[in-house]
């Protein structure tokens, strides 16, 4: 099973809407965004997928993108701290600003993979045992590479996808 994780959109349509695409092109309907939508409307965009997000310090509307996930789908997950099983893999994410939390995550040892994002810097490191994954930005005013990430849960493979 393959899943994208996706974070800080930070408004950027068309960036969010290209990695939309890419998904679809590999088949791929479940995706995790880390974070900072910053403006609910965005997802709309997101029609079609099984969506587990976590609010970041930018999504000051986040009822409305809770609200909007669930009228999409009401399968659909919104909130600070994810924790969760899907396809035989134990998951968590949360954005990356709480303070602490991705640690404490991290250091528990009850998740195989911790997604995050905040920093806009891709990231696949393991720490006793647990990956810890950051997608990278789709958007911002930051210079990094705007990408995403996909990760095959089934093999643990990762592949981040530059836009």
């Amino acid at each position: 099973m393959k899943i994208g994780i996706l974070s800080d959109t930070h408004n950027n349509v068309e960036n969010l809407e290209q990695a939309l695409n890419r998904l679809r092109q590999e088949d791929i309907h479940i995706l995790f965004h880390c974070g900072d939508f910053t403006d609910p409307d965005l997802t709309r965009l997101l029609y079609g997928f099984r969506v587990v997000a976590v609010f970041g310090n930018g999504d000051y509307a986040s009822g409305q993108i809770r609200q909007n996930l669930l009228a999409l789908d009401p399968h659909n997950w919104a909130g600070l701290v994810y924790t969760g099983e899907l396809g035989g893999a134990r998951l968590a994410a949360t954005h990356g600003h709480l303070l602490g939390k991705t640690q404490e995550l991290l250091r528990s040892g009850q998740y195989d993979y911790v997604f995050t994002g905040h920093s806009h810097l891709h990231m696949d490191q393991t720490f006793g045992g647990v990956r810890l994954i950051n997608p990278g930005a789709l958007g911002g005013k930051k210079s990094e590479p705007r990408q995403f990430c996909i990760l095959d849960l089934a093999t643990g493979q990762t592949r981040f996808i530059l836009l």
